[in-house]
């Protein structure tokens, strides 16, 4: 269904792979790919969005590369550079505001260091206005979101029980720094649930229940703000 397309970043180009629904117009959805890289999982999600009436870009933030074995993808999720990924994030949103096909506001979705990089798109690009994060990583003293960013911007965490619900100190420092900046965020437990279980590339994790229950509330979401 989709393409791969090419957007200016931080004076130079960077890649992704563009989906757009049948109906030829949309709001637009900035899929943020897991350690992992742009994979067929990630594509296969931006196809879905397609299907659901969004124009969804995938940014390929290794630039070519995907990981197959957990060490791989750590050691590439290690390498990348945050401020080219800011880039990045910013170029993908200032790409899909100039398309034709865009005719809403722009969100972003994220899985794992993908929902960590998601819930920072929205302080690093203003034009994203909201943010639905997947399980996302612990964030490190290289990465320190400026959560007052999220004044008039909202967002939903989806929280698996492997990884400490919603009680987990960095989840509640996520709410807490956007209800304190006047964002709106709604934050859903997974009970049962392991790391990933919206991956169906993943047997050994993905959850067929909660991962059809939180792409649902994904959508609402995104039709209700964007």
């Amino acid at each position: 269904m989709g393409e791969k397309v090419t957007f200016a970043s931080n004076g130079g180009t960077s890649s992704g792979y563009l989906a757009v629904p049948e109906s030829g117009t949309g709001p637009a959805v900035i899929v943020i790919q897991e350690w992992w890289g742009l994979v067929s999982h990630i594509t296969g999600v931006a196809d879905r969005f397609a299907q659901a009436g969004f124009v969804a870009l995938a940014p390929d933030f290794y630039h070519g590369v995907a990981a197959a074995e957990p060490d791989e993808a750590q050691r590439l999720l290690m390498q990348m550079a945050l401020p080219q990924a800011a880039a990045d994030l910013a170029g993908a949103a200032e790409y899909l505001a100039g398309r034709p096909e865009v005719d809403g506001r722009i969100g972003t979705v994220g899985f794992c260091a993908g929902g960590m990089l998601a819930l920072w798109a929205a302080t690093v690009a203003p034009s994203i206005v909201a943010v639905a994060a997947y399980y996302p990583a612990p964030y490190t003293d290289k990465l320190t979101p400026d959560w007052t960013a999220y004044a008039g911007k909202a967002a939903v965490i989806h929280c698996s029980e492997q990884d400490g619900t919603s009680t987990a100190p960095h989840i509640q420092s996520a709410v807490k720094g956007i209800g304190d900046a006047g964002g709106a965020v709604t934050v859903y437990d997974y009970p049962g649930t392991d790391h990933a279980f919206f991956n169906d590339d993943r047997p050994e994790h993905f959850d067929r229940e909660a991962a059809t229950l939180s792409w649902a509330r994904t959508v609402d979401f995104f039709r209700g703000t964007l």
